[in-house]
């Protein structure tokens, strides 16, 4: 601003100059040009054009240097505001200068922290090798672990099988003992001797004698309002029982179809049923998170087992331990119940809802998963020995009376046979109008384990052979899907469905 008043100021001052000059030259002359005028009146009027022209570009002169004046100032502001742009220039230079050099900065730093990173990834990268190293030992071991495993059960089967020669003998030994007795003639002592045997001796031999497959319905009883979603039969005895969507239990003969007892208090639809192995006591699985324990002589309840906290899908009672039971629930739980005291021994988690169980033998069970899996447990450790691709979804688990077995069945409408001692499919078993009625269907094996029975949605009963790759036999009568069914020690099989049960023989 002080550089243009500066201007202007000295253009104000040329002009004043200007004029006073032209002042001055226009009096100097003023002699001559009146002297002059007298002489040469005759040209007055041409000097007079000439003056007036004269004057004309004097003005125009003025004019001109006006507006030179007028680009000068402009010329000046310009300049200003280029040193201005000029100065800003400089300062963003010396900022992005400083930016510069703290991204070097930081550069240094970044490439200081990449090498620490660096030398970091190479040590876990280390630490992931010798961790590699040690899973492989790990599964060396397990792998050798699998082996001495594989190896305890062809021995524990032998001993099994050495166990039934044994038997052979006593029944050979008993044999000639009833040949020499009948020799004697000696029919009291005879009878009592058959009588005794067949309770004892004929009876713990799984498969001892072939159970023949049924073909008609003998009984239909009318047991439960709402369904009757499990059955099982007492051991080594025709009393059936049964439970369903009318929170009761019932006890029933299978020679006559006469209720026996019924078990009140249950709490919620029951989901299976399980007895103990001396037939002292019935527990209930129920939708009301709880299990009910009852005695099976007068029909009293001993327990009330509580600590799932939904629904409770499945139990079985231990074949070795009089009072140990194990139950399955939808909170991914399987618990292990000691009947003597009403309380929880232990409780497994599970990575996958259990939908069934059964007890293999006295510390193993076996559990068939939502995802699947059918799976092996430990219950002293808690811990899952096996795990076995069985289905898209495992339905039910049922386990063969010598504990060879392991029948599943899924969604995908098929049932898979396991050889415990190997624990692979020896049988898989499907027919076309064959249907899985959901999480419900509840398949058995027969006494002699060379049938299995399974019932459809269709409402009917298939019955496969296991040693033979024939067409199943198909019964048929039942109104409704079939829900459950049960092979008796004896003989006969149950099924059930939504209005009633059948007893075929």
């Amino acid at each position: 601003m002080v550089e243009a008043d500066a201007g202007r100021a000295a253009i104000r001052r040329a002009l004043r100059s200007l004029r006073r000059r032209h002042l001055v030259e226009e009096g100097a002359h003023r002699p001559a040009i009146e002297a002059l005028t007298r002489p040469f009146a005759a040209h007055a009027l041409e000097w007079k054009e000439k003056a007036e022209k004269h004057e004309l570009e004097l003005q125009q002169c003025y004019k001109a240097q006006s507006r030179l004046s007028e680009q000068l100032v402009t010329e000046i502001e310009e300049g200003k505001a280029s040193k201005a742009l000029l100065k800003e220039k400089e300062e963003l230079l010396t900022t992005l200068q400083n930016e510069l050099k703290q991204t070097s900065e930081e550069n240094v730093q970044l490439k200081q922290t990449l090498e620490e990173k660096t030398k970091a990834l190479e040590l876990l990268i280390q630490e992931h090798q010798a961790a590699k190293a040690e899973l492989e030992q790990a599964l060396a071991k397990l792998k050798v672990a699998e082996d001495e495993n594989k190896s305890l059960i062809d021995r524990w089967m032998l001993e099994k099988m050495k166990d039934a020669e044994r038997l052979n003998e006593a029944n050979a030994m008993y044999e000639e003992m009833l040949l020499k007795l009948k020799t004697a003639g000696v029919g009291g002592i005879q009878h009592n001797a058959q009588q005794e045997a067949d309770g004892i001796i004929r009876r713990s031999e799984a498969g001892y004698m072939k159970t023949p497959i049924p073909s008609t319905c003998a009984i239909t009883i009318r047991a439960h309002d709402g369904g009757c979603g499990s059955l099982v039969f007492q051991h080594n005895s025709d009393k059936l029982i049964s439970a369903g969507q009318d929170q009761t239990v019932k006890i029933w003969g299978t020679h006559t179809g006469a209720l026996t007892s019924t078990l009140q208090g249950c709490l919620g639809s029951v989901n299976d049923l399980a007895v103990t192995n001396d037939n002292k006591f019935v527990i209930a699985a129920c939708s009301s998170n709880k299990l009910f324990v009852w005695e099976v002589n007068g029909g009293r309840p001993r327990h009330t087992l509580t600590g799932h906290t939904k629904n409770v899908s499945s139990v079985d009672a231990s074949w070795v331990k009089s009072f140990v039971v194990a139950s399955s629930s939808n909170d991914r739980t399987i618990k292990i119940w000691d009947l003597q005291t009403g309380f929880c021994k232990s409780t497994i988690m599970s990575a996958s809802n259990p939908n069934s169980l059964a007890f293999i033998d006295g510390d193993t069970i076996c559990s068939g998963h939502r995802d699947g899996n059918l799976r092996l447990w430990d219950i002293r450790s808690g811990k899952c020995t096996t795990q076995i691709a069985a289905h898209l979804d495992v339905t039910s688990v049922c386990v063969s009376r010598s504990q060879n077995f392991v029948l599943t069945s899924g969604r995908d409408n098929v049932h898979n046979l396991f050889d415990v001692r190997t624990l692979e499919v020896c049988g898989s078993f499907r027919a076309t109008g064959n249907r899985v009625v959901g999480s419900w269907g509840k398949p058995c094996i027969s006494p002699d384990e060379n049938c299995i029975a399974a019932g459809s949605s269709d409402g009917s009963v298939y019955i496969w052979s296991r040693l033979k790759n024939e067409v199943p036999t198909i019964l048929q009568g039942h109104s409704s899907p079939v829900l459950a069914s049960a092979w008796c020690g004896l003989g006969p099989l149950a099924t059930s469905d939504r209005n009633n049960i059948y007893i075929w023989n």
